[in-house]
């Protein structure tokens, strides 16, 4: 911070700030921001509108992906000089498939001070409202752009039994959202959480090959950011533990008694299993 006493270096503060609404950016990231002597930033344009809007004027410096181990030096260079620094991303928490892991590496590496500002982040956000599983889940990032390489990337994911987060852009998501039923299965659990503490904000849900449809035919479907959300994979041996349901037995006795969609349905009831998987077990069986 300003007014750091000679000799002494300034702190780097990792500061959070709104995915979407305003209001979310807390007293305290406000005041750091205040306080500092420079702002790194993704985009200084994008952030000055920011500072701008809370009153503030700092000195900018770009902070992105491309110029990030050549531009990390000169800002720890500014922080050994006592000056405070606050990292800030277009949205949401810093280094969460955003810049800064290269410059907080180095500014630990070195023995300066590294404090977050915690806050908004669209993933933990997404993960809250989404009614899936959140005791165990894996964080992926973004998926490649590609379709070969993004089934590349979901083929070691199919037997994951934490629930799956991703980031995905509105030009791709019906791509990817394709790519995850062939890949993970249509019967597969899926939350999409768009335009997240916006105006437009929408919550998808269902099975893929209910939520694929449903998107396609939203006029606004393929607008704003996306976080993706999928449901783990059962564990492996789910129904092999003693004294387990045989669920597939369950199903056979069913089928004969009622629809496919209500044998699902007190399948799951009785089993404790997604409603989905069993659905799309129901209709193997069905077959078979």
């Amino acid at each position: 911070m300003t007014g750091n006493k000679e000799g002494a270096s300034g702190v780097l503060y990792i500061v959070a700030t709104p995915i979407g609404n305003l209001d979310d950016l807390s007293p305290r990231a406000v005041a750091t921001l205040s306080r500092v002597d420079v702002v790194a930033a993704e985009d200084t344009r994008h952030s000055g509108r920011l500072l701008q809007h809370l009153g503030l004027q700092k000195r900018l410096i770009a902070l992105h992906d491309h110029n990030e181990r050549d531009r990390a030096g000169s800002i720890l260079d500014e922080l050994e000089r006592g000056h405070s620094v606050a990292l800030i991303s277009d949205a949401g928490t810093p280094l969460i498939s955003d810049p800064g892991y290269v410059l907080v590496r180095e500014a630990r590496r070195r023995g300066l001070t590294v404090t977050p500002i915690p806050g908004p982040c669209a993933l933990v956000a997404a993960l809250s409202a989404a009614g899936l599983p959140t005791d165990r889940f894996l964080f992926v990032g973004f998926l490649p752009a590609k379709r070969t390489g993004r089934r590349a990337a979901l083929e070691p994911l199919r037997q994951e039994s934490a629930t799956l987060v991703f980031y995905e852009s509105p030009h791709r998501i019906l791509d990817a959202v394709s790519d995850i039923a062939a890949v993970l299965g249509d019967s597969r659990e899926i939350v999409l959480g768009r335009e997240l503490t916006k105006t437009f904000e929408t919550f998808y849900s269902g099975a893929v090959a209910e939520v694929l449809p449903a998107l396609e035919a939203d006029p606004h479907g393929t607008k704003g950011e996306f976080v993706v959300m999928i449901r783990g994979a059962e564990p492996a041996g789910h129904d092999d533990e003693e004294g387990a349901l045989d669920v597939d037995h369950l199903i056979r006795l069913l089928l004969p008694e009622m629809p496919v969609k209500k044998v699902a349905k007190l399948a799951a009831e009785l089993s404790g299993r997604s409603k989905n998987d069993l659905y799309q077990r129901a209709l193997e069986l069905k077959q078979d």
